[in-house]
């Protein structure tokens, strides 16, 4: 499938943004990528064109039924000017599983790498230069389809976006503080806790908006059934470094299958760290807190990478972690990661996908 490319005029340039001051999700390249679907026909019409507004009709099945899914990835600049992107064959499988969970057209693997390829290419002056920084990519499908009345659509948009970003935290590699919610479910068996759907998002917003007015970052969900098991962290998987393990729960249909979640699994064996995926109650973490055997805890995701844990809330007290600070094993790892990522140390995963 040949993709068209329409490029911005000058006019319709942005102002490229101070790099030491980018923060997370605030500024967008000049163009964006889209495709669309029919049923008789398929996808069609690919284009790399100027970064415009969405025209939706009211009826549109996405704003009513809540067939929308996305996926989110990075492009990094190397230390030679290289342009790589970080296992991005892993978020397009997972968001054809996606389309596959919500009666959505898969994208052809081919056609989908082929865009991120020739799109991000063509943004290369947006990919920071700055130390830490990146481009973020938001590949995003949505219903089109004018009409009322629950049915998967006919018709659909696929698009993506991207911009630079900096530290998704705005304290960078500082810990977070974790509120647990033993009220509210983040996602139950059979449903759709494993896959990026935007309506897992919505659901997540009320149980934040109370961690963020106690004074804390994310919250930790807990298993919809008995309410005791630890599932993940809002926008990350979660870990547990307790003894000689290194501890996260199992997937099971619940929790998202992280890419960096994978990342850290394979590289933490491959340093000669013993992982276990398994079950892990409310219950054990605060014992191994109190016993002192929980030596440090992180979140994993695209965004942040890694993110220390230094403080958890869990029913009406607050819990410290390796003292409120960032653990070893965390940094190791975090530092692993955006090596191979930035191609700065060699990638014995082949991970590191080079595309300029």
């Amino acid at each position: 499938m040949k993709i068209k490319t329409i490029k911005a005029r000058p006019d319709q340039l942005k102002p490229k943004p101070d790099e030491k001051k980018l923060g997370f999700g605030q500024y967008f390249a000049d163009h964006m990528f889209t495709m669309k679907y029919r049923g008789a026909d398929g996808w069609y019409d690919p284009v790399i064109e100027p970064y415009h507004s969405l025209q939706l009709d009211p009826t549109a099945m996405c704003l009513h039924y809540g067939q929308e899914i996305f996926e989110g990835l990075k492009a990094y600049r190397g230390t030679n000017d290289e342009i790589f992107l970080f296992r991005p064959m892993e978020n397009i499988r997972r968001m054809n599983v996606s389309a596959a969970r919500l009666c959505m057209p898969p994208v052809d693997e081919t056609v989908f790498l082929d865009a991120l390829r020739q799109f991000v290419l063509l943004e290369k002056e947006w990919v920071p230069r700055e130390k830490g920084a990146s481009l973020y990519i938001r590949p995003t499908m949505i219903a089109t389809e004018a009409a009322l009345g629950v049915h998967p659509a006919d018709e659909y948009l696929f698009f993506i976006v991207c911009g630079p970003v900096g530290a998704y935290y705005a304290h960078g590699f500082g810990p977070t503080k974790i509120y647990v919610s033993d009220d509210c479910v983040r996602a139950a068996p059979g449903g759709t806790g494993h896959v990026k759907a935007a309506g897992n998002y919505a659901a997540s917003l009320y149980a934040s908006r109370i961690a963020g007015e106690m004074g804390y970052t994310q919250v930790l969900w807990l298993d919809a059934r008995e309410n005791r098991y630890v599932e993940e962290v809002g926008t990350s998987n979660i870990f547990f470094a307790i003894g000689d393990q290194l501890v996260t729960p199992p997937l099971g249909g619940t929790i998202l299958p992280g890419v960096t979640r994978d990342s850290v699994i394979k590289l933490a064996a491959h340093l000669g760290v013993n992982v276990d995926e398994r079950r892990l109650a409310m219950t054990e973490v605060i014992t191994a807190i109190e016993k002192g055997t929980l030596r440090e805890a992180f979140a994993t995701g695209t965004a942040a990478v890694i993110s220390p844990v230094g403080r958890i809330y869990y029913r009406d007290r607050e819990y410290l972690i390796n003292e409120g600070n960032a653990g070893a094993l965390a940094e190791k790892l975090y530092n692993e990661i955006l090596q191979i990522q930035y191609g700065t140390r060699e990638d014995p995963f082949g991970w590191r996908m080079q595309i300029g």
